[in-house]
């Protein structure tokens, strides 16, 4: 399973960007989806996370600005983001489980700085 992000950039504050991740090599086995960010010099935390479902979670953080959406027939993830802010700049990954497994995989980030 490979998975494939893209649409990270340099934008002001209070911009958007949206973000993508391709899965491919799962054969429609994707269960939950996600995107995490790591900033400089900081651990890698939870952004958001989608079932397969479409039962969604956020980090506090990112509450009211950042929506996350799937479209399984495209084994593609979304990660919305809106209003951003200086303190949202980090390399966003996208993961994903499949069904019955708990292993996750994981792709190779995409960079969002945000300039103030």
């Amino acid at each position: 399973v490979q998975l494939q992000a893209s649409g990270g950039g340099l934008v002001q504050a209070g911009g958007s960007l949206r973000l993508s991740c391709i899965t491919s090599g799962a054969d429609g086995s994707i269960n939950n989806m996600g995107w995490h960010r790591q900033a400089p010099g900081k651990q890698r935390v939870l952004v958001a996370t989608i079932t397969r479902g479409r039962r969604t979670n956020y980090a506090d953080s990112v509450k009211g600005r950042f929506t996350i959406s799937r479209d399984n027939a495209k084994n593609t993830v979304y990660l919305q983001m809106n209003s951003l802010k200086p303190e949202d700049t980090a390399v966003y990954y996208c993961n994903a489980d499949r069904l019955g497994r708990s292993f996750q995989y994981w792709g190779q980030g995409t960079l969002v700085t945000v300039s103030s």
